[in-house]
């Protein structure tokens, strides 16, 4: 190789990798193809693999764009009217009108055959590597649909909310033939405490007719069509839709105050709202408002998780992409075997994320018609959400590591990645309330607790690591009270069983080496602790196949 400069050029470039590569991010993720294969979406693979093409290509660039550009809070037009817009950069709305097209917001209920759910699971999965933020307004507007279904005369939000097109005009929803819908629960004054809620709703003379009066600190998606918000009904904390325009066209009562400056989740809005005589139309009874939206945060929360796991996914094939091309000390970094380790073991937290995240998604699926998997989904929405989510931050750090300085500029996706990363385990439930969420699924609800145990035993007898680590956990699942203090650790032990278990379940190459690596005690307390014995590039290929 010739690295003489020219006369006069200070230095000539090599030894670079060259940019990520287009890709079709369906195809080149064996684990996903087979965890979405194994829970009962495969009819949907041709699907799977027109959008994995789409987000590893065009909407991989456009990410970029979109978060460069930022959105921007309008309250007034040139004459001086309130409008409160959001405008946003070409390349959103693009990444939007993609997305919903290809159901990534609505196949589950457009097309409710058996795997649907897994299937726009996988949709979300792959959207979510291509660009981060916009799973946001995409995963609240999924979420909504069977809300927003239990009300009659909601009908018609609930059909163009689940529609395969996006419409960001700012019209009546007659008008538009698709719609997306964002959130408001939370109050400063309370966090997760949604019960401490201030915001008024005064019943109208029009049934189930409210008129809102408060403030929300965080309003997700400002730019949606229509909000499910949480506010105090003479009955109790109660479940409203506002909209944010009235059927005659006219604005709705609300004022954004401003858009919030956020540490990630860039090309996503979120902001600070008013409510002032907005009108909303209730959903469910009143004081019924947390037990009418929790279907709504159930399905939010699986998709915290899959974020996550897809998070850790597009990281890992960056770290992998550097380590094949660049050489260090006379090799390429992947054949250096201390890099080789920690890759590896990237990997095999990799593929954990996936397998629950996506058998989670068929116990939602199957939740409706089956006691027992939504006796499931129920623990292991929480136990998921906790631990993929928790562990997302630290292995993008480590990802980042693995390409040096280069991993820590912004030309690089991982800074992108490292910003988003705590959102997951922030948003719909921090780790503390996900863990005591499932100290109480374990001591009050006995079908959450025998559905959880039977998921573990299923997997006994095929690695003896694991089988001893199961046999320590009777206890905790016989309804024995847990301290409040204790459940991270509870729920942390609870998280890596049940990866184990969906691991071993799956015959998956890696679940043995999974048990060794994370069941061991005390656990490795950093990434790239395996073994050196361990085959490192059989996993990597399993991983991400060379290009």
């Amino acid at each position: 190789m010739n690295t003489e400069a020219a006369p006069f050029e200070t230095h000539v470039v090599f030894n670079q990798p060259p940019p990520f590569p287009e890709c079709n991010l369906w195809r080149d993720d064996r684990v996903l193809r087979e965890a979405v294969a194994r829970e009962g979406g495969g009819a949907f693979a041709t699907a799977l693999d027109d959008y994995g093409a789409l987000a590893g290509g065009e909407l991989y660039r456009l990410g970029f764009d979109a978060n460069r550009n930022r959105p921007l809070l309008r309250t007034h037009d040139a004459q001086g009217q309130r409008i409160d817009a959001v405008d946003f950069h070409p390349a959103w709305h693009r990444l939007m009108d993609a997305a919903k097209a290809h159901g990534v917001a609505g196949l589950s209920w457009r097309q409710p055959q058996p795997g649907a759910h897994v299937a726009r699971a996988a949709l979300s999965f792959l959207h979510h590597q291509a660009e981060a933020g916009s799973s946001c307004p995409l995963t609240m507007t999924h979420a909504a649909v069977p809300v927003l279904r239990r009300e009659p005369a909601l009908a018609e939000w609930a059909a163009k909310a689940a529609a395969p097109h996006y419409d960001p005009r700012d019209l009546p929803i007659a008008q538009k033939p698709g719609i997306t819908v964002g959130m408001g629960m939370t109050e400063k004054q309370g966090g997760s405490d949604v019960r401490s809620n201030r915001t008024c709703a005064t019943p109208l003379a029009g049934e189930g007719e409210y008129s809102l009066v408060g403030h929300k600190w965080f309003l997700s998606a400002p730019m949606s069509d229509g909000w499910l918000v949480l506010a105090q009904a003479p009955g109790g904390l109660s479940c409203l839709l506002m909209p944010r325009r009235l059927p005659d066209g006219a604005r709705n009562g609300f004022r954004l105050m401003r858009l919030k400056d956020k540490l990630g989740d860039w090309a996503n809005a979120s902001s600070e709202v008013e409510f002032c005589g907005a009108w909303a139309r209730r959903i469910g009874a009143e004081g019924r408002g947390v037990a009418t939206i929790i279907e709504m945060v159930m399905l939010t929360r699986l998709d915290c998780m899959l974020g996550a796991a897809a998070e850790m996914r597009m990281a890992l094939a960056q770290a992998l992409h550097h380590a094949r091309h660049r050489r260090a000390f006379g090799r390429r970094l992947v054949e250096q075997p201390l890099m080789a380790n920690v890759l590896a073991d990237l990997a095999l937290e990799s593929e954990a994320s996936t397998a629950l995240a996506l058998r989670v998604a068929r116990a939602v699926e199957a939740a409706a018609r089956d006691p027992a998997e939504a006796a499931f989904a129920r623990v292991a929405t929480a136990l998921g959400k906790f631990w993929v989510c928790r562990r997302a931050a630290g292995f993008v750090n480590e990802a980042q590591e693995c390409l040096g300085g280069a991993g820590y500029i912004e030309e690089s996706m991982l800074p992108r990645l490292y910003r988003q990363a705590p959102l997951n385990s922030i948003w719909e439930g921090s780790g503390n309330v996900q863990c005591l969420d499932v100290l109480r699924a374990l001591s009050r609800e006995p079908q959450s607790r025998q559905a959880l145990l039977r998921e573990l035993e299923q997997a006994r007898g095929r690695e003896a690591a694991y089988d001893a680590a199961l046999d320590a956990l009777p206890p905790l699942l016989d309804g024995a009270t847990v301290a409040e203090a204790a459940a991270r650790r509870v729920a942390a032990s609870l998280a890596l069983l049940l990866q184990a278990a969906t691991l071993l379940r799956a015959g998956s190459p890696v679940a043995g080496l999974f048990v060794a690596a994370r069941l061991a005690s005390p656990p490795p307390p950093a990434y790239g602790m395996l073994e050196a014995s361990v085959a490192f590039a059989d996993i990597l290929e399993r991983a991400v196949p060379a290009a």
